[in-house]
């Protein structure tokens, strides 16, 4: 396909709308949208938080009588079906738009190609695949759902140069300095929850919340709890209408364990073992995309961590390193992997490096 600078432009101003809305949208993904009329943008939106309304609502309501011929630019294909909202491809039908530029075909059953049908039975022109390599990049957590029953999975630590996260004492506030935590947090912003292991949670009682200012962002946090050793009245229970808790573990919601979280408001997922007697991930991830999860935040412990990296279950790594040492004694980042031969070591692909004042944020992308 031959692609003109013109549609290269506007393509990515809706990509760049669509990125906007990262972790606010779920379980819909995140789409841009742009309607351009004799070279003027009349119209531009993305999904709403909560994934309504749909981006082509928003850039159809802002263009109004505008829409009639114009051109729309579109990361994801305009649904087809009726859900809470009408079809998004109907509303363009009915707008009278002349012409569709779609990133990418979505995926999900309902749609699969019916939404670039109904525009075209309308007389439509639709082009389809213009930077669709980035639209899917950047919904990759949708798409996985429909593929592999599973969220996007981002692990992300925070360590000194030898890679230890905390002192042989526990301490760990702070390895890195006030730039690379605002930058921590944006990450969070931009997931739909929050995962780290119980371990994490009795030794530094979190909040595990988004704080950057201007930003709310009601975080669902989740908790690996094999034998549930939580109590219910750690910092994380404090706030629960607006950040939901999750626990993952392999304790029934009706034992006496599990009494004091239900109590406290908790959200309990009971999962199998896997043969190590602790929570069977890949059916974890199974449960929180059922939920409606697309893109995962795996904040740690050490432990947590490296039980994704052994299971090569994970997307993206996000490794903060500060400039400076701790030594031998202290924890580190990365547990036992039992790697005895140097070929069967994990490979990562660096596609990233971004300087945040003497901290370096390192961003690997699995290796296929």
């Amino acid at each position: 396909m031959q692609i003109n600078p013109y549609d290269l432009w506007h393509m990515k101003s809706a990509l760049n709308l669509a990125r906007t809305g990262l972790g606010l949208t779920w379980p819909n993904p995140s789409v841009g949208c742009v309607i351009i009329k004799d070279g003027h943008v009349v119209g531009r939106g993305r999904s709403g938080d909560g994934g309504r309304p749909h981006a082509e609502t928003v850039a159809l309501n802002m263009a109004g009588k505008h829409a009639k011929g114009a051109f729309v630019y579109v990361t994801l294909e305009p649904c087809a079906h009726h859900g809470k909202t009408p079809p998004c491809a109907q509303a363009l039908i009915d707008a009278g738009v002349s012409k569709v530029i779609i990133a990418t075909e979505d995926t999900d059953d309902r749609v699969s190609g019916k939404g670039i049908e109904m525009l075209r039975a309308a007389g439509i022109e639709v082009v389809v695949g213009i930077m669709a390599e980035q639209a899917r990049d950047l919904n990759k957590g949708f798409f996985l759902r429909h593929a592999e029953q599973r969220p996007l999975i981002s692990l992300k630590t925070a360590t000194t140069l030898d890679a230890k996260i905390a002192t042989s004492t526990g301490e760990s506030k702070w390895i890195t300095g006030e730039l690379a935590r605002k930058r921590a947090h944006l990450l969070r912003v931009q997931h739909d929850a929050i995962a780290v292991g119980v371990n994490t949670i009795i030794s530094d009682n979190p909040q595990l919340n988004s704080r950057l200012n201007g930003i709310v962002k009601n975080q669902v946090r989740i908790i690996f709890d094999t034998h549930l050793r939580l109590k219910g009245t750690e910092k994380i229970f404090e706030n629960l209408l607006e950040n939901p808790v999750w626990v993952v573990t392999t304790i029934e919601a009706t034992s006496d364990k599990a009494r004091p979280l239900v109590n406290a408001g908790a959200d309990l997922i009971t999962v199998s073992k896997n043969a190590d007697g602790k929570i069977d991930l890949s059916q974890a991830m199974n449960a929180l995309c059922a939920r409606g999860i697309t893109r995962l935040l795996v904040e740690g412990g050490a432990n947590l961590m490296t039980s994704f990296m052994k299971l090569g279950l994970y997307d993206t790594l996000y490794w903060f390193k500060a400039g400076s040492v701790i030594g031998a004694d202290g924890l580190n980042a990365a547990q036992a992997l039992g790697i005895a031969k140097i070929d069967q070591k994990i490979r990562l692909t660096h596609s990233e490096q971004i300087i945040l004042g003497e901290d370096v944020l390192d961003i690997y992308k699995r290796t296929a």
